[in-house]
């Protein structure tokens, strides 16, 4: 069975533009692979923890000797680290702000990026990542214009999530952009619309293959 793991990130809920675009990227793959389950965080909603002494010190504690806060974060943690392993697809919807990712997707990242479970070194020093054959399709919002324009220099949101993806063993990755959306509602709708198509050929195009 096709499994599917479907993360948001935009504070803004439903209305957010990145979420309506994957929403028809999750509907177009539904379609495409009946029957597949599928497993949505809303990571805007959730507000999952930011990384801090106490889960650090948590993760070096062997388990039988955790109190209760301390086994309950890593359990979390660990639950995130297995509905990624067991994806076969990924969806993220993710929103610019301030010119980088929200700052609850980065939590989701530093939860699931575990040495020797989603990436491990080798006897060189060399990465190599454990969460691999999956694909990932990314949906961007951007306020403002960046693709192939000169502002493309100061989109951290790309680069950052190919790298950590990468990291980590993904690097069957797939971007459709929804940009402009700050030069009024028109302009916004006219890029969701665009965005959607795009999101439905993603989904799509690899069944069709």
């Amino acid at each position: 069975m096709t499994k599917i793991l479907y993360l948001k990130s935009s504070p803004r809920g439903d209305a957010s533009y990145s979420t309506r675009v994957a929403d028809h990227a999750i509907a177009e793959l539904r379609q495409a692979h009946p029957g597949a389950e599928t497993v949505e965080r809303d990571l805007g909603r959730e507000k999952p923890f930011h990384i801090d002494a106490d889960y650090l010190k948590a993760l070096g504690t062997p388990e039988g000797e955790r109190n209760g806060e301390a086994r309950a974060r890593v359990a979390h943690a660990d639950a995130l680290i297995d509905e990624l392993l067991a994806a076969d697809t990924v969806v993220i919807s993710v929103a610019m702000i301030n010119f980088a990712i929200p700052s609850t997707l980065k939590s989701w990242i530093d939860q699931v990026a575990r040495a020797g479970r989603t990436f491990r070194y080798d006897e060189k020093g060399q990465p190599h990542g454990l969460a691999t054959g999956k694909r990932v399709i990314l949906v961007q919002a951007h306020g403002g214009r960046y693709c192939n324009t000169q502002a493309q220099s100061i989109d951290f949101v790309t680069p950052y999530l190919r790298h950590m993806l990468g990291f980590m063993g993904m690097t069957d990755v797939e971007v459709v952009h929804v940009e402009g959306t700050i030069f009024g509602e028109e302009v916004a709708e006219k890029a969701v619309i665009a965005g959607i198509e795009r999101a439905r050929g993603h989904a799509s195009v690899r069944h069709a293959a």
